[in-house]
């Protein structure tokens, strides 16, 4: 199960944080035999006061009929398999202002044998279509320069973000019920791999050892701090020389299942795009398509899995 490490809030304006099973809690209701997409509670209070601790001032977002409509259309799309999952192992799923981070996957302790979880979304998520969060989820990874021209902007298509993060974010759920990679108590540990993670991953954050590139491990995902905007295009052409679908999927290897199943998903089943172009003075300079790079698509056949019925 997902244990006690997380990353630093100063990387989590888009990362997904773990808390230890033992430090949430929350109270197990009738919800739990609606449909996952009703299971709406105020967030635990232990997610509050992370929020609170990092000098936020998280407040519980009540969703508008219109918001409502909108997650339940995001529980629609999920896979056969995030369906069957959720409806098991999700206590609750939560809406919040004020927070710093797109959204957060946290076990919830409720006393009984399985493992339950509660997500948590920033609720301005549910006024921005997967373009526009994603180009500005990919823009913190890179800094601005004066006249520079420069420009990061990712093309996803014009459904709702929430669709993409809840895909990511349940993505967490089933692979911490079906330990498609492990989960150590340690970042730094050395574990036994799982066939997702073999030859790909050599420790919980850490890529093997062909895919370690001196410039990708610059990123923010991989050392906290935004590069230079100039930099973008070389970025991009060396992460097409990896499996990894995204940079923030080289932040470690649950992130990077999640972005894998959720990016397969949206173009390969929901016949959306996704891609990365970089240009300079409207001109382009380089373009990322995961689904179409070899590495990539060589990891496909790990996701049958999820449509299995």
């Amino acid at each position: 199960m997902i244990r006690k490490w997380r990353f630093k809030l100063a990387m989590s304006a888009v990362a997904t944080l773990f808390f230890s099973a033992s430090s949430v809690a929350q109270k197990l209701n009738s919800s739990l035999q609606k449909d996952p997409s009703q299971r709406i509670q105020v967030a635990p209070e232990s997610v509050f006061k992370s929020f609170r601790e990092a000098g936020m001032k998280p407040v519980n977002h009540q969703l508008t009929p219109a918001e409502k409509g909108k997650v339940d259309k995001a529980f629609a799309h999920l896979t056969p398999l995030h369906q069957r999952i959720l409806k098991q192992h999700l206590q609750s799923i939560s809406f919040m202002d004020n927070m710093p981070n797109t959204a957060l996957t946290s076990p919830v302790e409720t006393g009984g044998a399985a493992k339950m979880f509660n997500i948590t979304f920033r609720a301005s998520l549910l006024d921005e279509n997967i373009s526009q969060w994603a180009t500005w989820k990919e823009n913190t990874c890179f800094r601005q320069e004066a006249d520079s021209g420069y420009s990061v902007r990712v093309e996803g298509g014009n459904m709702e973000a929430i669709i993409y993060v809840l895909l990511h974010e349940a993505t967490h759920v089933v692979d911490a019920v079906r330990n498609i990679t492990p989960h150590p108590a340690q970042a730094s540990a050395v574990v036994p791999p799982t066939p997702f993670t073999k030859d790909i991953w050599r420790m919980m954050n850490t890529p093997a050892e062909a895919y370690v590139d001196s410039l990708l491990e610059q990123t923010r995902f991989r050392s906290g701090k935004p590069m230079p905007i100039r930099l973008a295009p070389e970025v991009y052409a060396r992460l097409a020389k990896t499996p990894f679908p995204s940079l923030y999927a080289m932040a470690a290897w649950s992130e990077d299942i999640a972005e894998l199943a959720t990016i397969y998903h949206l173009t390969a089943k929901m016949k959306q795009p996704f891609y990365i172009v970089v240009t300079k003075n409207k001109v382009e300079l380089a373009r990322f398509e995961p689904m179409k790079q070899m590495l990539v698509q060589q990891r496909l056949p790990q996701l049958t899995t999820f449509y299995e019925p």
